[in-house]
């Protein structure tokens, strides 16, 4: 594999000699938990669990480039930032919110995944709100 190639729909990154994350990487871990469907977010690729986020490209122009944003919980947050600032952070934008924001270029496979599962339990566990209906 030549240093400018980029991974495709059907190479895994264990097959690759880097740690890097791309969207390949993260559809690939996303869609292997239940329930888990792709869709898109201001033409970003966007991960979902039955229509609540569970992890997107962070867009907001307070993150840093080759950010994700993951939804957890607000105390799995702090003990993730405690425990390795350099891959994890949160913005100003963010702070408020059930989520963290992860550097790709500083976590691995195995830590990712796991980030992403700890995201799944806790976006499946919040109880589906039920919209209004509409008024005749």
């Amino acid at each position: 594999m030549t240093p400018n190639h980029t991974l495709g729909e059907t190479e895994t990154l264990d097959s690759m000699p880097s740690k890097k994350m791309n969207v390949a990487v993260i559809r690939e871990l996303a869609l292997r938990l239940p329930g888990v469907e792709e869709t898109t977010l201001h033409g970003a690729p966007c991960f979902k669990v039955s229509g609540r986020l569970l992890t997107c490209p962070a867009l907001h122009q307070s993150a840093e480039p080759n950010s994700l944003v993951v939804c957890i919980s607000l105390q799995e947050r702090a003990r993730l930032l405690a425990a390795n600032p350099s891959a994890y952070y949160v913005t100003d934008h963010y702070h408020n919110y059930p989520s963290v924001l992860v550097r790709l270029g500083q976590i691995d496979r195995h830590s990712l995944s796991d980030l992403l599962d700890m995201a799944w339990r806790f976006v499946s566990s919040k109880p589906r709100m039920s919209r209004p209906k509409a008024r005749r």
